[in-house]
């Protein structure tokens, strides 16, 4: 997996302050996408063991509260196994403390309910797997068309941020309306 870039302190991708990782590659390409400079899978650098101990090392600082990974596209076939280790990573030194935050331009519903896009029973495994491991998922593509700047931690307002701990495939818990 490539990833774009660390932020060490993140106040804008979740609640309080965070780091964030943002991954390279996305084959959704929504139309008037913030983050288009991450769409290309081969662009940015390659995540290293050096790379997931510094995201370790920026969660030790104080005050931090929040991991949340956004690209690009987190469940893109290419990036999940990966993501799926790093929240392992975090979850094995971190256990609750810090709330993972995980934006996808897939819905809840499609991930957990097995409509995915992908042949390879493997990747949706895993992409359920990621998601059942991480606090809060912000869902949905970007629409330009329902583009709200007062919105909290997205974009447009098809988009819900899904208290993952609390909801079910049949039942949808919004953390933040």
């Amino acid at each position: 997996m490539n990833y774009a870039s660390i932020r060490k302190m993140d106040i804008s991708n979740g609640e309080g302050l965070g780091i964030a990782l943002f991954v390279q590659g996305c084959p959704i390409h929504c139309k008037g996408c913030f983050n288009s400079s991450t769409w290309d899978p081969k662009g940015g650098k390659p995540f290293k063991s050096g790379d997931m101990l510094d995201l370790l090392f920026f969660a030790d600082e104080p005050g931090i509260k929040r991991f949340s990974i956004l690209g690009g596209e987190p469940l893109a076939e290419y990036n999940v196994e990966k993501i799926a280790e790093i929240i392992k990573c975090f979850r094995r030194h971190y256990g609750n403390e810090i709330k993972i935050w995980l934006y996808t331009g897939y819905t809840y519903e499609n991930i957990m309910k097995k409509r995915l896009f992908s042949r390879d029973k493997e990747i949706n495994k895993l992409r359920r797997s990621v998601i059942k491991n991480v606090d809060i998922l912000v869902d949905g593509q970007y629409m330009e068309q329902l583009k709200d700047m007062n919105l909290k931690y997205r974009g447009s307002s098809n988009q819900r941020i899904i208290d993952v701990k609390k909801s079910t495939p049949r039942k949808v818990i919004k953390y933040i309306n």
